[in-house]
């Protein structure tokens, strides 16, 4: 069994694909995704983007990203995501990808691992500067 750590931190990842059958314009597809984008990350505070299908009236795919301390939680609530995205009457729910994993996680670690400092997306990308300017 899994020990629970007061410093884990869990990610919860969805790719939602779906169908827009009533879009006849840009506008009617803008509307649809607006609204079911819009009510996800209201109801559930989670952070939801347009990530693919731009170029198409009839579908779009959402990303839907959370995280929490407690697995359970972002599993149940992933579950729920799908279910609401399903019930939505301007769009039909498609395929659905789930991604949860532990992000950071200090387990097994000793003390001087406590004392390095951890890469950081801010830290790669002063690397890529100084690589640039050469």
């Amino acid at each position: 069994m899994q020990r629970m750590n007061a410093n884990d931190m869990w990610v919860a990842v969805l790719r939602l694909e779906i169908a827009i059958p009533g879009a006849r314009s840009r506008k009617d597809r803008r509307q649809v995704v607006k609204s079911l984008k819009e009510r996800i990350q209201s109801r559930f505070n989670v952070c939801c983007a347009e990530v693919g299908d731009l170029d198409t009236w009839t579908r779009a795919t959402l990303g839907v990203t959370a995280c929490a301390n407690d697995r359970q939680l972002l599993q149940e609530m992933s579950d729920e995501i799908v279910r609401y995205a399903g019930n939505d009457a301007g769009a039909m729910l498609g395929s659905v990808d789930r991604d949860l994993f532990r992000y950071g996680s200090t387990e097994g670690a000793g003390p001087e691992d406590d004392e390095k400092p951890s890469a950081s997306y801010a830290d790669e990308a002063d690397e890529e500067d100084e690589d640039d300017g050469e």
